[in-house]
């Protein structure tokens, strides 16, 4: 939980500690859980606080957090997502799907090839699906392809 500890005396004889503590970006539930945090790294849960980040799952080993730490950091960084994503699931493949907080649709990325282009098209899709209340007509959005977004009605 302890990312960077200080501890020292002043001359006056007082000791003064400095405590910089890990941040989690999404919370990994498979056998065992866990966080994984801003540096991409393991972080054990905490009894007293549960964050509020988008949940890991599928097929998930500890030393290869790179493509789920990857998708984490955007949608820590970016507002449409963060408000929106709930799930990353990792695929065997390593490919990446999505689960959105309103929305009963997988968005499958695919790889992580030109994700903020992916990224962009899964916010020109929502906001036109909301626009035309066509959001609840589709059980796959699949960004995987260049230039367009492919999607599968229920």
């Amino acid at each position: 939980m302890i990312k960077k500890a200080q501890v020292f005396m002043s001359v006056d004889g007082s000791i003064t500690a400095s405590i910089e503590q890990k941040k989690p970006i999404a919370r990994v539930s498979t056998n065992a859980s866990y966080y994984i945090d801003e540096q991409g790294s393991y972080m054990p849960l905490s009894t007293n606080y549960t964050a509020r980040v988008p949940l890991v799952t599928g097929v998930i080993e500890k030393n290869n957090l790179s493509n789920v730490f990857t998708v984490a950091q955007k949608v820590k960084v970016d507002e449409f997502l963060k408000k929106h994503v709930v799930e990353i699931h990792q695929n065997e493949d390593q490919s990446i799907d999505l689960r959105l907080r309103n929305a009963d649709f997988k968005v499958h990325l695919g790889t992580l090839n030109q994700l903020d282009k992916k990224i962009n098209n899964l916010k020109a899709f929502y906001l036109k699906a909301i626009e035309d209340k066509t959001l609840d007509n589709y059980s796959v959005v699949n960004l995987k392809f260049d230039k367009q977004v492919i999607c599968t009605k229920k």
